[in-house]
């Protein structure tokens, strides 16, 4: 039987447009450098990363609500102090709730490549939202990115190129809880692997 899924209102973080700049020092118990996952799922990446890096705040964005849930439980189960999840649009909460150089890092591990060509503009990675990522990292913040879809990571590639001298490429940055043969330690990717797909990466920093 399965359990039902418990709210923790410790973990999730809620804003709208009136907030405004989202201050960390009130959103999270601790200072330290903050970092953001965008598509965080279950929570896989987060649940290993805070525990690993436990002087440094994270933000988990989902906009599934039934992953958002999920996610919010899982991390409240497990105590996680350092963590916030928030269901909401990635592009728009980065726009408007995040103060120009303040986020150490994002990591972004197989958004959906809407392989669509009409449906390309969804995607989340585009010039437009690599330049509002770059307003809000620190100086040599970083974008660390995984997907297994080849036509989405060439057009990814394309769009970073497009940022000229904003970002310059770095080291990709394997996760915490990245096991053998792994590159983010997603649900998604697991899954991935089982099918033999290939997994493309690339890390860019600010420049």
């Amino acid at each position: 039987m399965t359990k039902p899924l418990k709210f923790y209102d410790n973990i999730a973080l809620e804003v709208c447009s009136e907030d405004g700049i989202l201050d960390f020092d009130t959103v999270f118990s601790q200072s330290g450098p903050v970092e953001i996952e965008i598509g965080s799922g279950k929570g896989t990446f987060l649940l290993s990363q805070c525990r690993q890096f436990i002087n440094t705040n994270f933000i988990g964005i989902e906009w599934a609500s039934k992953y958002y849930r999920f996610a919010v439980d899982r991390l409240g189960r497990w105590d996680i102090k350092n963590v916030r999840m928030i269901r909401t649009d990635a592009a728009v909460f980065i726009d408007e709730h995040l103060a120009e150089d303040s986020v150490s890092g994002y990591h972004i591990y197989f958004p959906d490549p809407w392989p669509k060509a009409r449906h390309n503009k969804r995607r989340l990675i585009c010039l437009k939202n690599l330049m509002l990522m770059h307003r809000s990292l620190k100086s040599n913040g970083f974008i660390n990115i995984a997907t297994d879809h080849e036509q989405y990571f060439q057009w990814i590639c394309r769009h970073i190129s497009d940022c000229g001298e904003a970002f310059v490429q770095a080291e990709y940055i394997l996760p915490a809880g990245a096991g053998r043969g792994e590159m983010a330690g997603t649900n998604f990717e697991r899954k991935y692997l089982k099918q033999n797909r290939k997994v493309y990466t690339v890390a860019i920093r600010k420049n």
